[in-house]
């Protein structure tokens, strides 16, 4: 893809004056997810919501009540979820994937910084869809619709894996956790190692997948740490049609496994851009702030920290207070490690006090 960008009313920050790389403070679970000297401000809505009155424990004081089957069962019914596993850190070893009815308005899953719901290398997760067919819709049109609101906090996503292809249905990608519809909010997690299947022109996101979300509130991702995913596209982050606001976070050693980019070119299965971030849709913005992301790769595509595309619309890509450093490419980029095209035109993020490298 070839093209101009016009220069934005931004500024590239040198590297000597970039934002706090400390990304490891001492917790119930030995890490503080995120990038703690962000210093972004977070609004409200992208905060971590209050679990203090929960409808359902996981638990009983102990990690023997703390299993794959509680949690499917919690998440199905719904509401505020905590975890009651005993003092120590606990890893859950996921066996089936743990569904949101669509019929529940809100779905909060809270691990208290001592939970890791661990797939095996062979489970995704979380999965929300409001178009899912063996569900009840709750509108005559499924996308884009407001509910139901899926809150996951305080908690980490390891080794999960979504072998879903792209050519066989709707919810491929999103190795960890799969949206379609409604609002998601991540905050205070982390994401280590997740996986989904390793090539498809538009098939992404090893932590987190959002489809066709309600467009009046972005995703949210609020001092989460993303490393060492895999996937065709986004070795974090994908999306279609969905807005994303990234607060104070850390993506790191996140890579690419597809080829031949999207559309995918003759004789290639497609993929391989969007290193950390993938987005592609119509009408959409991506705000960045007070975050990390380096070391992540695109290795035959575009994009090694992010690819950013709006095919119709309007839409922006922004970067305040954050550091972009070492993310290659093996496609084209506008800034070392970023693609952005606007209606088919290339073009340039608005940067703000950032270091891009």
């Amino acid at each position: 893809m070839a093209g101009s960008g016009s220069a934005s009313a931004s500024t590239v920050r040198p590297a000597s004056t970039a934002v706090s790389t400390n990304t490891a403070a001492s917790t119930s679970t030995g890490y503080t997810w995120g990038n703690p000297g962000g210093g972004a401000k977070v609004p409200r809505a992208a905060r971590a919501v209050d679990t203090s009155h929960p409808n359902h424990v996981i638990g009983h004081g102990t990690p023997s009540g703390c299993t794959s089957a509680a949690v499917v069962k919690a998440v199905a019914e719904g509401g505020i979820i905590t975890f009651n596993c005993g003092p120590k850190p606990v890893t859950i070893n996921m066996r089936a994937t743990a569904k949101v009815v669509n019929t529940h308005r809100e779905t909060v899953l809270d691990g208290g910084g001592k939970v890791t719901l661990n797939g095996r290398g062979k489970v995704r997760i979380l999965y929300q869809n409001t178009c899912d067919k063996k569900q009840i819709w709750t509108t005559g049109d499924c996308w884009e619709q407001h509910w139901p609101l899926l809150v996951v906090q305080n908690i980490t996503f390891a080794d999960a894996y979504s072998g879903v292809r792209q050519t066989s249905t709707s919810n491929y990608g999103g190795g960890a956790i799969f949206v379609e519809g409604g609002q998601l909010k991540v905050v205070n997690s982390g994401f280590i190692s997740n996986k989904c299947y390793k090539t498809g022109p538009d098939l992404g996101g090893a932590a987190v997948r959002a489809l066709g979300m309600w467009p009046g509130r972005p995703v949210y991702i609020t001092s989460d740490t993303f490393r060492g995913g895999r996937c065709s596209n986004g070795g974090a982050l994908s999306s279609i049609d969905a807005s994303w606001s990234v607060f104070n976070s850390f993506f790191t050693r996140n890579k690419t496994t597809g080829w031949g980019e999207n559309p995918k070119a003759h004789g290639t299965p497609g993929g391989g851009s969007g290193g950390a971030i993938y987005t592609d849709g119509d009408n959409y913005n991506v705000l960045i702030d007070g975050t990390i992301i380096r070391d992540n790769v695109a290795r035959r595509g575009e994009g090694g920290a992010v690819f950013f595309v709006v095919d119709s619309g309007s839409g922006q890509l922004t970067i305040e207070h954050s550091t972009l450093h070492a993310n290659p490419s093996g496609g084209y980029v506008n800034l070392p490690g970023i693609f952005d095209d606007v209606d088919q035109k290339v073009t340039k993020p608005t940067v703000i006090d950032s270091t891009i490298n």
